[in-house]
């Protein structure tokens, strides 16, 4: 009855002719008129028309038809291609005429009695011998019924398109033992034509024009055995999807198996009882017509729905399979499900009322990506092997455990992060992945994150229930900024749990306890106090670090409701990377620094340094440390190779390099051994073996893959083994519950703590806001911003830093600070002011645009310190 419903409500009249206008657009963006002179600019057969993708002329094309644009005449060249579209819609309604009585069969698909009645399945021979009959004739009802039949049935589709059957190892062998009395011309003959029984040409060659990325692949896990031949489908819809007249049988039919295939799926396990019950959803994703408009409102949304109730082990298989696919197919696939995502996104008025969580077509399209998404990174260039060992001591827990548990308040994920069980089942991380096949921005979903209830889906991702979906199980499809403001709620969260959890102490306990993280600090003291401080909390209980930090610098006025912590942090930033220190060395050419492997400090001091890190992220502030990626995926658990050498020590890659590429006798004519020679910090040189007895073993053509090799290991992971292992773990002490792994991947985590090094001040100039009196518009509004755009970059910097608090801009861009610039009475000779608390600008109403650089200029250089206005 609900299929009746659908059928009744989305091939009605009105509806058939909006659908068919928003076509007609569409074909207009994507193909034009044909009308080389044509003026109308939403045509692509305008001049001045720029070409979009399928999934901005879809968008586009749904624009055209709300404001009733201009529709092209068909120039007579085009005619008969702009007539696919009548054709194609009264097809639709020829095949789904059963709709109307509320009941649809196979019997109302079947074709007469001459038209291959008894074909219950396909092969691709078959389809080129209907294919044949229906042109000689010009009556192509014959393979559309075929079609209807075969691809609106589960069962059929399953056994269509199968492989040559091959001859098993026995088979071979008694073939074999009955020509063993012939001659040898018979021999040979006999084994063409065995050959030629056992593989298809076309077989033969698809395996050898198979992509070099799937032939890794194959090589890392294995080939995977499926039962159908995809070359074959591919071929046959190539053939099929060319005719307009045939195209509308395979979408008729997909609307049709659909809801069929997902009951099979909810309520009959199909797939543990036949495997081959993937075939289905193999044969339909290689219709390269999916992402076009008229899949997107009905047979799309429906399959996807299907999809994503295969069990975990068929996911699994799936993404296996494609990640074998070449790098222009895994992109095909994306694109069909981000369209899918973006026009149902933009077709609707998502709001805190309608959450894009609750439309079934959005969230089934989001888990069919995440198929892809890892089957992209399985595809692409993975480094398994070189994983950081786990801390061997645990982080202690916090004193505060049984209360927590007996209020009901025990901490979630106390075991590590969530890890998603797709993942699991498939025995990689993303984080594994060097390269993958596409970029992983074009799994990012922008008009999907411009409608994301983030406080909601939030909510949803804790709770962890069946009944409400969160897009941060599938982080792929969000932005770092999403993101960001995903993992602001939780450190929020978590921030308030402590302060409950401090106040009931108080009344159990009866004692006042401090429901934040308080630092009290000199400012010429700074590292003296804060650390010691923090060491203390860290041994006596590390569960105060999830507080909220509150920082009091000593002798000044300041109330820290954001503002004094960012200084505090780029205070504390400053003396730790100070080169005159040591913990840190430094690289002139890359402006980079990296754990000094003979510094005096002990492992407590790095320790700190990881805290200090992991604060940061907690408390939304942005630090400027110059680390490079390297540091960022050992934090993630990676060990450093040797590609990683490019970025932390690129003087050292470039030797190793070029002695991998040298052609002469490496050791003759370089005369080098596994032992290397490295300098402390009074330039001593210090020998260590590679190997045991290194200094005996010369490095020659053969060993020089494995010397490159554990000189990188050496290089940046055993020679700093106990300050990173130190380092690592005051971070995880801070973000040990926190979804961060979960979320953000190496780069992004670099991002989050170090902010965005381009300053775009025009997207800070169009987000701000004004207050007390002036606009964007008011004299002295125009006149700053155009002092402050005529600034350099270190000006700039310093702007930021006076006003913000940070010369770094947040993630995803200065157009997210939400600066407020407010009056602060008439012309005086005053300097500017700010709460860097709440990025606010205080600034008087000078009478020139002279005196106003001057004394912004004066601000900015000499500021320093709090005090109470």
């Amino acid at each position: 009855m609900i299929f009746c419903c659908l059928c009744k409500k989305n091939f009605g009249g009105m509806r058939a002719a909006a659908k068919h206008l928003i076509e007609r657009y569409y074909h207009q963006l994507t193909e034009g008129c044909g009308n080389e002179a044509c003026t109308n600019e939403a045509c692509g057969s305008s001049p001045g028309f720029q070409r979009m993708d399928n999934n901005a002329a879809a968008i586009k094309a749904l624009e055209l038809y709300k404001n009733n644009a201009k529709l092209c005449d068909p120039h007579p060249s085009k005619k008969g291609a702009s007539s696919a579209f009548p054709e194609n819609s009264a097809k639709g309604a020829h095949n789904f005429s059963a709709c109307s009585n509320g009941k649809m069969n196979h019997k109302d698909l079947q074709p007469a009695r001459e038209d291959f009645r008894d074909l219950n399945f396909l092969t691709e021979e078959k389809v080129y011998e209907i294919l044949s009959l229906c042109s000689e004739t010009e009556d192509y009802s014959p393979l559309i019924r075929v079609i209807g039949r075969v691809f609106s049935s589960a069962e059929s589709l399953v056994q269509s398109f199968r492989k040559a059957k091959q001859h098993t190892k026995e088979e071979l062998k008694s073939l074999q033992a009955k020509d063993e009395d012939k001659d040898e011309d018979e021999k040979e003959t006999a084994s063409g034509s065995s050959t030629a029984m056992e593989v298809e040409p076309e077989a033969s060659a698809s395996s050898a024009d198979r992509p070099s990325d799937g032939e890794n692949n194959v090589q890392k896990f294995g080939p995977v055995e499926v039962s159908v031949d995809i070359e074959a489908v591919r071929r046959v819809y190539d053939k099929l999807l060319s005719n307009e007249k045939i195209e509308a049988a395979f979408l008729n039919a997909l609307v049709y198996l659909s809801p069929n295939v997902e009951c099979d799926l909810t309520y009959h396990n199909v797939y543990a009882a036949d495997p081959n019950y993937l075939n289905v959803f193999i044969i339909v994703m290689e219709n390269s017509n999916l992402h076009s408009p008229e899949y997107l409102e009905i047979a799309l949304p429906q399959f996807c729905k299907a999809m994503s109730k295969l069990p975990l082990p068929a996911l699994a298989k799936l993404a296996r399979l494609w990640s074998q696919y070449s790098a222009d197919q895994i992109r095909r696939l994306v694109e069909t499900f981000q369209q899918l995502i973006t026009y149902t996104v933009i077709s609707n008025e998502f709001s805190s009322d309608n959450l894009v969580n609750e439309d079934d077509g959005v969230v089934a399209a989001t888990k069919c990506l995440k198929i892809v998404y890892y089957a992209n990174v399985l595809g692409g260039d993975l480094d398994m092997d070189h994983n950081e060992e786990d801390d061997d001591e645990p982080i202690p827990e916090s004193s505060e455990l049984t209360l927590q548990e007996l209020l009901g308040e025990e901490r979630r994920n106390k075991k590590g992060p969530r890890v998603d069980p797709l993942e699991t089942e498939l025995g990689i991380r993303s984080s594994d992945c060097r390269k993958p096949l596409i970029s992983f921005e074009d799994f990012i979903n922008e008009p999907l994150n411009d409608v994301l209830e983030m406080d909601k889906d939030y909510t949803f991702f804790k709770v962890e229930t069946e009944s409400k979906f969160s897009f941060m199980t599938c982080p792929f499809i969000l932005n770092p900024v999403t993101k960001n403001l995903g993992l602001y709620y939780d450190n929020r969260i978590r921030m308030y749990s402590e302060r409950r959890i401090t106040a009931l102490y108080s009344l159990v306990q009866g004692q006042q306890l401090n429901p934040y993280l308080r630092l009290k600090v000199r400012r010429d003291h700074i590292i003296d106090d804060a650390l010691v401080r923090l060491e203390m909390i860290a041994m006596e209980n590390p569960a105060d670090l999830k507080k909220q930090l509150y920082v009091e610098f000593e002798g000044e006025q300041g109330v820290d409701e954001g503002g004094v912590s960012k200084e505090f942090f780029q205070l504390v930033v400053e003396e730790i990377f100070n080169r005159d220190i040591g913990m840190f060395t430094y690289d002139e050419s890359t402006k980079l620094f990296w754990f000094n492997p003979s510094s005096f400090e002990n492992e407590g001091q790095f320790t700190l340094i990881g805290i200090v890190l992991g604060l940061a992220i907690y408390n939304n502030c942005i630090l400027d440390v110059h680390f490079p990626m390297v540091v960022y995926r050992k934090l993630m658990g990676k060990k450093g190779t040797f590609r990683d050498l490019a970025d932390s020590h690129p003087v050292l890659y470039q030797s190793l390099k070029d002695l991998l590429e040298y052609e002469g006798n490496v050791e003759e004519d370089m005369m080098i051994t596994f032992q290397i020679s490295q300098t402390d910090l009074f330039g001593n040189p210090l020998m260590y073996d590679l190997k045991e007895g290194g200094d005996k073993i010369p490095v020659t053509n053969e060993n020089r893959k494995d010397f490159v090799a554990l000189y990188a290991e050496y290089m940046l992971n055993k020679s700093v083994e106990k300050q990173f292992k130190a380092f690592r773990r005051g971070f995880h002490m801070v973000t040990n519950e926190s979804p961060l792994k979960y979320l953000f991947r190496p780069e992004e985590i670099e991002l989050l703590i170090c902010g965005s090094r381009n300053l775009d001040f025009q997207a800070l100039e169009d987000s701000t806001e004004y207050d007390g009196g002036y606009n964007k518009d008011s004299r002295i509004i125009r006149d700053f911003w155009e002092t402050v755009h005529s600034f350099g970059q270190e000006q700039k910097r310093l702007f930021l830093q006076f006003t913000t608090g940070t010369d770094r801009a947040p993630v995803g861009g200065l157009g997210k600070l939400k600066m407020i610039i407010a009056k602060n009475g008439p012309d005086s000779d005053r300097l500017p002011t700010s709460h860097t608390c709440f990025n606010v600008l205080l600034l008087p109403e000078y009478s020139t645009k002279e005196k106003l650089t001057e004394r912004l200029l004066k601000a900015i250089t000499y500021a320093k310190g709090f005090g109470m206005l």
